[in-house]
This record gives C-alpha cells, sequence and structure tokens, in this order.
C-alpha cells in the first residue's frame, strides 16, 4: 500500500475529513466529554456492537456506576445484570477487572498513553489507541473495522499490518481524537460495506478505488436454528435456570429453562427471533409443562432486575410482561 506521500495533499485530505466531522458527526453522548472513565465505557461497549443497541444502555450504566471507584467495588452479578442484553459478557468482566486495578493499583489515575492503557484486562491495541487518543489527545492512529475498509479502499488494498501504518501516516497530529473519530465516522456511515455512498465521501477525490473494491470481510451467512423454552410462573415467581461458570459463553447468566421441541402448537405461547454473532435463533416459548433440561430456581419478580439474565430470556419476559 502506498499512502499519498505529498504533504500538501495529505493536509488537504485531513482538513476535508475533519471539516466533514464537524459538520456531519452524529451527536453520540460520549463524544461531549474528555472524561477517560466515560470514554472507556463507550469504547468497551462499542466492540461488535452497534450504535443504536449502545444508546440507551450507556447512560443507564453510567447512572449504576458513575466512577471507576463504584465500578470497581460492584458485584460481578449486578455488572452483568446492566450489561445484560449487550451480549458479549467477558467485555463487562473485563471491565470490572480493569476497574480494580485502576483503584487499587493505580491510586484511582487513569493510564494517559495507550501502551499503559493497554495493560489493563480486555484493553486491545485499538481500543487503548482510541482512549488514549480522544481522551488525552495522544497522537496515535486506531484501527476498527470500518477504518481498515476505508483504508483499504483510499489506497486500494492493504494487509492489517499495512493498514496500521497508513493509518499512522495519516493521522492528523493536531487533533488525534477527532481524526481518528472522523475516519470511523466515515466508514459507519459512508463508506459502507456493500454499497458505499461514494457521491457523499468527501475525500473522494484521493480515493483510488470509488467503491469498485469489494470487501473482504463479508459477512458469513446466517445460521437458522430452532429451539424451545419453558416460561413457567407460580405466584409471584418464575423458573430460572443458571448457567455454569465454567461455560464458555454467558457463564453465570440466568434463563429460562431449554425444553425438547413441543409437541404440538397450541404448546406455544408465542415466538421470538433473537440473533447472535451468526446464528438466527427462532424461539418457540413454551408455557404448558414440558420436559426440562436442567432443574431450576423459583425467582421472585422483584429480584429479576438485579439478576443477570441473558438478552434472549430479557426479550422473552419482557414480550410476556413479566419485567418491564
Amino acid at each position: 500500500m502506498r499512502t499519498p506521500t505529498n504533504s500538501r495533499r495529505l493536509s488537504h485530505l485531513r482538513r476535508r475529513l475533519l471539516r466533514w466531522y464537524d459538520q456531519h458527526q452524529r451527536h453520540l453522548p460520549w463524544r461531549e466529554t474528555r472524561d477517560p472513565y466515560r470514554i472507556w465505557i463507550s469504547e468497551i461497549m462499542l466492540q461488535q456492537t452497534r450504535v443504536a443497541a449502545v444508546l440507551p444502555r450507556y447512560g443507564q450504566f453510567l447512572r449504576r456506576f458513575p466512577s471507576v471507584d463504584k465500578l470497581a467495588s460492584a458485584r460481578v452479578a449486578s455488572v452483568l445484570a446492566e450489561w445484560s442484553g449487550l451480549g458479549y459478557y467477558h467485555r463487562a468482566r473485563n471491565l470490572r477487572a480493569a476497574a480494580r486495578v485502576i483503584v487499587r493499583e493505580c491510586a484511582g489515575k487513569f493510564p494517559e498513553c495507550s501502551d499503559q492503557w493497554r495493560k489493563l484486562p480486555g484493553i486491545g491495541r485499538y481500543t487503548a489507541a482510541a482512549i488514549a487518543s480522544i481522551a488525552f489527545d495522544e497522537p496515535i492512529a486506531v484501527l476498527d473495522g470500518n477504518v481498515d475498509r476505508v483504508l483499504r479502499r483510499l489506497l486500494h488494498s492493504a494487509s492489517s499490518g499495512e493498514s496500521w501504518n497508513a493509518a499512522h501516516e495519516l493521522l492528523d497530529r493536531k487533533r488525534p481524537g477527532d481524526f481518528n473519530q472522523a475516519i470511523m465516522e466515515l466508514g459507519a456511515t459512508v463508506c459502507l460495506p456493500a454499497k458505499p455512498l461514494c457521491g457523499q465521501c468527501p475525500i473522494r477525490t484521493f480515493c483510488r478505488t470509488r467503491g469498485r473494491e469489494e470487501s473482504r470481510n463479508q459477512k458469513p451467512p446466517q445460521r437458522k436454528v430452532l429451539v424451545s423454552f419453558l416460561l413457567a410462573t407460580k405466584s409471584d415467581a418464575v423458573l430460572l435456570v443458571r448457567r455454569e461458570a465454567h461455560e464458555r459463553l454467558m457463564s453465570g447468566m440466568w434463563e429460562l429453562p431449554t425444553i425438547d421441541s413441543p409437541g404440538s402448537a397450541r404448546e406455544v405461547l408465542f415466538t421470538v427471533r433473537h440473533s447472535i454473532t451468526v446464528t438466527d435463533y427462532l424461539v418457540n416459548v413454551v408455557v404448558q409443562p414440558g420436559v426440562a433440561k436442567a432443574g431450576g430456581d423459583w425467582i421472585k419478580r422483584s429480584r429479576l432486575r438485579r439478576l443477570p439474565l441473558t438478552g434472549l430470556t430479557k426479550k422473552i419476559l419482557r414480550k410476556a410482561n413479566i419485567i418491564e
């Protein structure tokens, strides 16, 4: 990959992109602050999660854990309960673990450079660079899926290693945080994977492909899976089971018991759809007695809000008007 080496051309590209960002950026709550705690929370939430899904949860999470001290002192179950529905629950566990390191080993002081951020649990190269550049103006580039796509189209294909180098060369050192957010915003709203909006691109005159290059990261086809859950209630309680602590996915989370496929259509109260990564679930919710694959506990409705429920369980309980 060859980046534009002419300094005047590079300056022009940076100015174009930053001017576009200043005028067209989405107004998102984490862009209204330089608080490293709030920026860190947003970056972790946005990993592999759509902005639309994060928006209603971001403020809610900060109200529950308004500071790194509050997060560090919280129980894992409380953090998971607040994270419920966002998926990839290892992020929440790492978030709490990192908060404890910051409070206990750094006296509550946040790292100011990306190298120090990378020493914390759950912080990789991209996340460290994003936090350090946005919160502390460290002149370091970011590379996520959106940025990688923009660079491969702009500079006509590259490996990830080359993309990191290109991102660093293109970076505006005077406004590194804004520039990183600008190129991410361009990938998220204009330089789209399947149908890039090239006519709206502020740097299209610099682009070597103009949308002709196909994205290498095409999403794999969704796998269709049919599952059935038992919705059993008595008085003011619901029957739930807890995932084992050693399970790889959603360990320690609470969910409805799974059952064998219902014997007839009349047993199904309703169905919901639920997608996790490459799997599209069609979920039958059964109210008649079934053969439960696990025992379970009767949980009072008043406790449900405080429990770490899986996102699918929350969806079912809301549809059944058991929780709000």
